[in-house]
């Protein structure tokens, strides 16, 4: 993974929405380093969602992340909605 990447932030996001995605992001890195609690995975996500609501939106920002780090937050997502398991490491 390229260490230097820089997330597609809106100029019009509030301090709090940038924390929030930025701490979704560190939870999808983290599933491909070491792997991460389900659950956790999930409400990280609901909020992600909220800041960024629409498809188009989350599919421009997974394919510049995922162009940036070679991570992608749809197969990660994807895997997390399919899996039984507690942990979720890819």
């Amino acid at each position: 993974m390229n260490e230097n990447y820089t997330l597609p932030i809106d100029g019009d996001w509030t301090t709090k929405e940038i924390i929030t995605v930025s701490t979704f992001i560190n939870t999808i890195l983290q599933v491909y380093e070491e792997g991460v609690v389900r659950e956790e995975i999930l409400c990280n996500y609901n909020a992600y969602q909220k800041i960024i609501p629409a498809k188009s939106e989350q599919k421009r920002f997974d394919k510049d992340f995922e162009r940036q780090t070679g991570y992608s937050i749809y197969r990660t997502m994807k895997l997390v909605t399919t899996s039984t398991k507690d942990r979720v490491r890819l």
